[in-house]
């Protein structure tokens, strides 16, 4: 058996292993700890395969096998000759170079089926560029932390690692880039989507005058909004932050600590029941990233996309209304409430915004999708409010 036929075996017992919910990447570790006898090269070849295979497997007919569809995946995932695609299918290597479109024609699949959720999508979105966009691994985008632009470039380049500047402060890597060994995580660089990245544009363009910012993350999960929401204020900001879980506080917490952030409170909250605050607790800002069906970072995590359903999105909705209406009594006058999701579902955000707009009587200053599905990023929507 060929190196490449075993790669093939071992994504298979991946994939018929995995639960559904799981993130992938958790569960190729688990799989990899229990198997030592993979390298590096093969962990990041069967890895592959499995992605692959989440981002297709919907469009083949469901008695094919395992196999044949992972093959037939990284078909259409791939973009040039692939020494597996050598190995295993030399009639699907010979024809590999061809565009998407013919590459589904080849297989005779109509490029309707490429996303499940069309009608749930934004008008503002391009459905199918947005579909295309699910078949390729978003790049590794780093966001420089304040006075450390010459470090860190210096770093990278001693370490000969190939980067990108594509902004003033922004990198892109290729995906899969260890970084690790040569940047300090958080201090010289944070980890973030490069649309992540422009969440507070109009934010910070708007409100330039020089005061401390009262701040509540409400729904901080690993706090790399405030970390950028501290960089640019210059640190001006007193900051709370909240999680329904215990453990992700923690960790920001200890992240924060490497990022030298000093942090004024946090709290644990399910936001959907309650704010947890008191009555005249306000903030000059409300941040929202509210937790949502995630549809914009699918092409970066396709087992979401694999497990996801309509029941899940009316469910998210529902928890949005509810955390909106928890947390928009808190905000001070004269204050900015941001609401975000990395969704592109209209119900979770324009449907959103209207619902703001009849229970508060706040002013809507922009509201826009940062798209990434042309970027080889994720694709985020913003709404920003003021009291």
């Amino acid at each position: 058996m060929s190196r490449y036929h075993s790669y093939l075996n071992s994504a298979v017992t991946v994939i018929d292993s995995y639960t559904k919910g799981t993130p992938l990447t958790h569960h190729l570790k688990s799989f990899f700890q229990t198997d030592k006898k993979f390298g590096s090269k093969d962990r990041k070849s069967i890895s592959t395969l499995c992605y692959h295979y989440y981002r297709c497997s919907f469009l083949f007919n469901e008695t094919e096998t395992t196999e044949n569809k992972i093959i037939a995946a990284g078909f259409l995932c791939e973009n040039s000759e692939t020494e597996f695609l050598k190995n295993v299918s030399a009639e699907f290597n010979e024809f590999v170079s061809f565009s998407t479109t013919e590459k589904l024609a080849y297989l005779n699949i109509n490029s309707e089926k490429l996303f499940l959720f069309s009608d749930e999508i934004s008008d503002f979105i391009d459905k199918y560029k947005f579909s295309l966009s699910l078949l390729q691994q978003p790049e590794l985008f780093l966001r420089i932390r304040p006075k450390r632009k010459d470090q860190v470039l210096a770093k990278l380049k001693n370490a000969d690692i190939p980067f990108e500047i594509i902004e003033p402060d922004t990198l892109k890597l290729t995906n899969g880039t260890s970084i690790e060994n040569c940047l300090e995580i958080n201090k010289d660089v944070v980890i973030q989507d490069l649309n992540s990245q422009k969440v507070f544009d109009f934010l910070k363009k708007e409100k330039a005058e020089e005061k401390s910012e009262s701040v509540w993350d409400c729904c901080a999960a690993s706090g790399g909004k405030s970390i950028l929401l501290f960089d640019l204020f210059s640190g001006k900001i007193k900051l709370t932050v909240s999680d329904i879980r215990e453990n992700i506080l923690t960790n920001l917490q200890l992240r924060f600590k490497d990022a030298g952030i000093n942090l004024q409170r946090k709290f644990v909250q399910d936001l959907s029941q309650k704010s947890g605050l008191l009555l005249d607790d306000k903030f000059s800002i409300i941040i929202c990233d509210a937790p949502c069906s995630g549809s914009g970072t699918w092409s970066r995590t396709p087992e979401q996309y694999y497990s996801f359903n309509k029941i899940q999105l009316q469910q998210f909705v529902e928890k949005q209304k509810n955390i909106v209406l928890n947390t928009l009594p808190h905000l001070a006058k004269e204050g900015w409430f941001v609401y975000i999701t990395c969704s592109v579902f209209k119900a979770e955000n324009e449907d959103m915004v209207d619902f703001i707009q009849q229970h508060f009587s706040y002013q809507l200053l922009e509201m826009k999708y940062l798209k990434g599905f042309d970027k080889n990023a994720d694709s985020l929507f913003v709404a920003y409010f003021k009291n």
